[in-house]
């Protein structure tokens, strides 16, 4: 049985891997794509997400542009990682794939409230359209299956010592979404970080020897060119689609129970997902991922590029 979500992202090298996982992995009804400002502005990240389904030729899944800014903080952009384009490496045509009129977050509230509770969130970005969507009708909160979202770490951030880049951008969005009272799975830095491209994936991904299998290798040679300069990690983590992987293959993704809170007012740890595994002083709220069957997602991974080439 397919397990229908919305990919709501800002691509961005790993949220390209996000969307080719989520259209060819057969466990999954990717309904729609919704884009929000995050790795670069909103015309970009829209555009990349466009320049992916195209190149993928994913014609029948609708995108949806959300919003441009954070709910109150200055934007912040991660151009030092994923280039001017948001997807630097490949040199891609213009895109045939169309952008829906409707606002995402208009689309959100209007496809949960019309569902049968069925459908899964899947933000990969910055959480403003989520949180947009929630006060723009609390509701979809009971309307909505649950939402697996890659933000976070419960040790130690990437933008800041103490934060990842996703909840940084928007704390107060991300704080709203934790406190929404829905099933929230948090996929954050130290599972991700599992998920490298090491040299013998990509030589596998090479070895498909199809055109979007060359775009690929492109995204994840730039992306492991800067990742390197800016983190020094070797094998570039590409996050986003290991939350989608949690959604189509569960036992890929080990998970246990916490409180997470975000902080939003402190000096140093503004973006910080303060993550209590001992429920001693609150109640769970989240189950936070931990373990990676490594092989199993990049397994997965391969075998939904081979369906979509």
């Amino acid at each position: 049985m397919t397990k229908p979500i919305i990919l709501d992202c800002d691509p961005g090298h790993d949220d390209a891997m996000a969307i080719l996982l989520a259209r060819g992995c057969p466990d999954i009804d990717l309904r729609a794509i919704t884009t929000v400002a995050g790795n670069q502005t909103l015309e970009k990240t829209t555009l990349n997400a466009r320049r992916v389904c195209s190149v993928a030729r994913i014609a029948d899944v609708p995108i949806y542009a959300g919003c441009d800014r954070p709910l109150v903080r200055p934007q912040i952009i991660a151009a030092d990682v994923h280039g001017e384009s948001g997807l630097d490496g490949p040199v891609f045509g213009e895109p045939t794939v169309p952008v829906q009129d409707e606002h995402a977050v208009d689309f959100l509230v209007r496809t949960l409230m019309a569902s049968d509770g069925d459908i899964t969130l899947v933000p990969v970005g910055p959480l403003t359209n989520i949180a947009m969507a929630l006060r723009r009708e609390p509701a979809i909160a009971q309307r909505t299956a649950g939402v697996v979202l890659m933000g976070g770490a419960y040790t130690r951030g990437n933008r800041t010592p103490a934060a990842e880049f996703n909840i940084l951008a928007d704390p107060e969005a991300a704080a709203i979404v934790f406190e929404a009272g829905w099933p929230v799975t948090m996929v954050g830095l130290d599972l991700t970080h599992q998920a490298g491209a090491t040299t013998d994936v990509l030589s596998q991904i090479e070895a498909l020897g199809t055109e979007l299998s060359k775009i690929v290798i492109e995204l994840l040679k730039f992306f492991g060119r800067t990742y390197y300069e800016v983190e020094g990690m070797p094998a570039p983590p590409v996050h986003d689609p290991c939350a989608v992987a949690r959604v189509a293959r569960p036992d890929l993704v080990t998970v246990q129970d916490a409180f997470v809170a975000v902080e939003t007012h402190g000096t140093w740890t503004a973006g910080m997902t303060v993550t209590d595994f001992d429920l001693r002083h609150h109640p769970a709220n989240a189950q936070v991922a931990t373990q990676l069957d490594t092989g199993g997602f990049w397994s997965l991974v391969l075998d939904a590029l081979r369906v979509l080439n």
